[in-house]
């Protein structure tokens, strides 16, 4: 089968689901770092914890027509190196033909749904590595977020552990999302302090019998001005994540520009804020976060 729009979605997957394995055994590869040894990376794996906001838009991400016609956008735009998603959006997007010569990352742990009482205890439901590897996928990511008052937090690290081993078998790069966390009113938050993330690089950094495919997806200190200190932290490779829409994006610019800059940092991995800017531009917001690259 050729590429399909999206409005053949449906058809296709009801008549032809063997349409999507053919798709990912013809899809063009490429390396993870291209020649100018950086990478942006969009996200979009926000769906399947339960996360469907961008911004003050309720429910933006639950309409499924428009996320692919935002990603497919952002895919062509030049510089654009890939996508990180769970399994459903990518079955869409190698559909769609929008995967080629793209770096390709399953999100592998989607169990702590948000709100849940269970949110910490962060089951792996999504690729595993053996999965990635049959698909011809390029790498994966799964986030650990640790609370030191929540039992749930040692069964996702130790799972993350052996996540990591399964992943440097295979040779497959796996990017580890580190945050120390803890609940407030019953909602879990992010620390984003500087000797916070420090710790939560510290922790990832160990985890495993090796770290030689371990790269760090780290996000950007409260005071962006701590981010050398903070990266000190480790020598794995890392990127940065975008976080949340937020109003004003001239600073988010910056905060990402200041982080480029650091030895160990490699690119970007960004979602809602590419995908859901507050203009609703997305190929200018994704030009210039090439640009900053």
């Amino acid at each position: 089968m050729t590429a399909v729009t999206i409005a053949d979605l449906p058809r296709v997957r009801s008549r032809h689901p063997e349409a999507v394995a053919e798709a990912a055994a013809r899809r063009t590869r490429r390396p993870l770092l291209g020649d100018r040894g950086r990478l942006l990376v969009v996200a979009a794996d926000h769906t399947a914890r339960g996360a469907l906001d961008a911004g003050d838009r309720t429910l933006a991400m639950a309409n499924r027509t428009d996320l692919l016609k935002r990603l497919c956008l952002a895919l062509s735009r030049p510089g654009v190196d890939g996508v990180l998603a769970t399994a459903d959006i990518l079955d869409d997007l190698l559909l769609l033909g929008a995967l080629e010569n793209k770096v390709v990352m399953g999100s592998m742990n989607r169990g702590g749904l948000q709100g849940a009482a269970f949110e910490m205890d962060d089951r792996f439901t999504g690729p595993r590595a053996d999965d990635l590897v049959r698909r011809g996928f390029d790498a994966g990511k799964l986030l650990l977020r640790i609370d030191y008052d929540d039992p749930g937090s040692l069964d996702t690290l130790e799972s993350a552990a052996r996540t990591i081993d399964a992943m440097a078998e295979r040779r497959l790069p796996v990017f580890v999302e580190p945050f120390l966390s803890r609940r407030v009113d019953g909602t879990v938050r992010n620390d984003l302090g500087a000797e916070a993330v420090t710790t939560s690089i510290a922790i990832a950094s160990g985890l495993g019998a090796t770290s030689a495919y371990t790269w760090l997806k780290v996000p950007v200190t409260d005071d962006a001005a701590d981010m050398a200190r903070v990266m000190q932290a480790s020598t794995l490779p890392a990127v940065v994540l975008g976080g949340d829409v937020g109003p004003d994006q001239d600073a988010t610019y910056d905060r990402w520009r200041t982080a480029l800059r650091l030895p160990t940092v490699h690119g970007l991995v960004v979602g809602r804020t590419l995908l859901y800017p507050p203009d609703d531009d997305v190929a200018t917001a994704v030009d210039t976060a090439v640009g900053l690259l």
